[in-house]
């Protein structure tokens, strides 16, 4: 659709720009290995709609949207080298290219750049360190405090992957100069969208095929991921009935905003409603 190819170009060009600017040369390698590997560049198109439909441009959340885009690569970094994954979006992971080490530096470097582009906004800059908690107590409970029912693996997909989605959103709105309440709506928005999007991967990792989907499959049960099916007794058709209730909560707080329709507004109901029944 040109209206969305219109913006990920304002994404793609920006990211470059960023990346290439990155010293020295071989930090700068390491970054594009990663953040330029392709990706549907999802978090930074809801930033750039939420600031759309809360009565922005685009262009105001591009920065923005850009640098949740480098945090949310920086984690996939980590992810790969504690799932042992050694590919990431039909190419080498970054650990399985240059080597845990320039792995792990170069995602810190994806950190760096992406707080580069918040801190004019100290707004921006709250909502992404309360992110980062999240991600990182989602992590941990990952590999930890692992979930054992649905309740608790609710919780983890909302810290895991939910807090990003979020954070996207409000920084979007942040962007348009929304005041504390259509942030937060938004923000509500996007973490039950982001929680559909968690539940409809796990479901993915164990019925997709490995090349449609562009990394290998299985990689949840081989590494004990506590996925949604290897947590809870639901089937693979059950816990897409699961994800298709955060998605249509995710359609209830966007209804509650008020806003007025317009592209943005009809791309984002849209977008809730992809994320349960994509296949890649």
């Amino acid at each position: 659709m040109e209206y969305l190819e219109a913006r990920r170009k304002l994404v793609e060009d920006r990211l470059e720009t960023v990346v290439d600017r990155v010293e020295p040369a071989e930090l700068s390698d390491r970054l594009a290995h990663t953040a330029l590997s392709g990706g549907k560049r999802v978090r930074p198109t809801v930033a750039m709609l939420v600031c759309e439909a809360a009565g922005g441009d685009a262009e105001d959340a591009v920065d923005f949207g850009v640098g949740i885009e480098l945090v949310h690569d920086a984690s996939l970094v980590v992810d790969d080298i504690i799932d042992r994954s050694d590919v990431r979006r039909g190419t080498k992971s970054a650990w399985a290219e240059y080597g845990y080490g320039p792995a792990i530096v170069g995602s810190d470097g994806m950190l760096g750049e992406a707080f580069g582009l918040f801190s004019p906004d100290p707004r921006a800059m709250e909502v992404v360190a309360e992110a980062m908690v999240e991600l990182g107590q989602g992590e941990a409970s990952e590999l930890v405090d692992r979930p054992t029912n649905q309740a608790e693996y609710m919780e983890l997909a909302r810290r895991k992957t939910g807090a990003l989605f979020r954070a996207a959103a409000e920084l979007g709105a942040i962007a348009a100069d929304a005041d504390a309440a259509t942030i937060e709506a938004f923000g509500e928005y996007a973490e039950k969208v982001g929680v559909a999007f968690q539940i409809r991967d796990d479901v993915l990792d164990a019925t997709a095929d490995p090349a449609e989907l562009g990394k290998p499959t299985g990689q949840d049960a081989e590494v004990g991921r506590p996925s949604i099916v290897e947590v809870t007794d639901l089937d693979a058709e059950e816990a897409n009935e699961l994800a298709h209730e955060q998605s249509d909560a995710a359609l209830a707080a966007l209804d509650r905003i008020g806003v007025s329709d317009s592209e943005a507004v009809d791309l984002l109901r849209d977008f809730a409603a992809f994320v349960v029944t994509r296949e890649r």
